[in-house]
């Protein structure tokens, strides 16, 4: 189910969340964010129509299941491909409660993978995930860049929702086993891509460009990423090197910063309420060791990490996360 961008472009504005319904601040500044890292959206094209819905069903493989574009589009039914695939959703992760609190299906998917603009939340500790809706409910939580529209439309859920849902939706997540969803490939040069759907896609026709450095994670099949098909992950591509350096770093050899594995356990997976940063996207990683350095993300959790970001750099950052989303989950 490959495609060009010319159909992505029609077809990622006909199945994306639309527009309305993440609220996100024009960009009138410079960005100083990564913006690899935090993808905001471009302003819309002034006198851009909508790609019409041709009302045909979709499908993806290895499910029987088929759907409207509405229907792919509904943030409070997200699309469940593979039903049989995963425990019963309670309601908060099924429908969610309008009209603010959306189906936590929708953005992390009904398995709870998620994407690069958002987290993964498959097998992270119960008590973990109602500690940080506590913290976004509280306003311990934000984002260093709030032109991005995922990490605000977080901020309107953890504010709304209450403890029933959340209790309900993290205990539902923290029963799923997470699963290898990001392929890490080391290179010198990368696609260039464009920020479409607050995640980068590869721009039809742009050839390649040096990676810098970056992490550039994007779909391995766009098509049936922007479906919402919770079984095609992505491939997230790092700078050469960059996995053995974050090793070095993840281990404390480097001086920089603290040995991860005394608090996320001797293979990252996790160590009691502590949650698992192995096989996870890479991108959010770099967002959240970005979030806390600057004060973005306090909270109880945030301030244990807070010596362990305090003297690393952006390039730093990429070397850990590449190396962590290398680990096996």
């Amino acid at each position: 189910m490959k495609m060009n961008c010319a159909r992505h472009a029609a077809f990622a504005a006909l199945l994306s969340i639309p527009a309305a319904a993440i609220a996100q601040t024009p960009p009138t500044a410079p960005q100083t964010t990564p913006p690899w890292a935090y993808a905001v959206n471009p302003p819309p094209v002034p006198g851009g129509q909508p790609a019409r819905d041709d009302g045909s069903p979709k499908r993806v493989p290895g499910s029987s299941v088929s759907l409207l574009g509405p229907q792919i589009r509904d943030l409070f039914n997200p699309p469940d491909w593979y039903p049989d695939a995963h425990p019963a959703m309670p309601e908060s992760v099924a429908h969610g409660r309008k009209p603010d609190v959306r189906a936590c299906g929708y953005c992390h998917l009904p398995n709870g993978q998620g994407r690069p603009e958002n987290a993964s939340l498959a097998g992270l500790p119960a008590a973990y995930i109602v500690q940080q809706m506590a913290d976004y409910k509280a306003g311990l939580r934000k984002s260093s860049e709030p032109r991005m529209g995922p990490p605000s439309l977080m901020l309107t859920i953890g504010k709304n929702a209450n403890d029933v849902e959340v209790t309900s939706a993290a205990e539902y997540f923290a029963s799923i086993k997470p699963k290898q969803w990001i392929r890490v490939v080391e290179t010198a040069t990368v696609p260039k891509t464009k920020v479409s759907g607050s995640m980068l896609v590869v721009e039809e026709g742009g050839g390649k460009e040096p990676i810098g450095n970056r992490i550039i994670e994007t779909a391995e099949d766009l098509e049936r990423t922007e479906l919402r098909d919770s079984a095609s992950g992505f491939v997230a591509y790092v700078p050469v090197g960059s996995i053995k350096k974050g090793e070095a770093l993840a281990m404390g050899k480097a001086g920089k910063t603290i040995r991860c594995s005394i608090c996320h356990g001797p293979d990252l997976r996790g160590l009691g309420r502590v949650p698992s940063i192995a096989g996870r996207s890479p991108s959010y990683i770099v967002r959240q060791m970005y979030d806390i350095q600057n004060g973005a993300r306090n909270g109880p959790w945030a301030q244990l990490m807070k010596e362990t970001v305090a003297h690393i750099s952006v390039e730093d950052m990429v070397a850990i996360a590449a190396y962590t989303a290398s680990r096996m989950p």
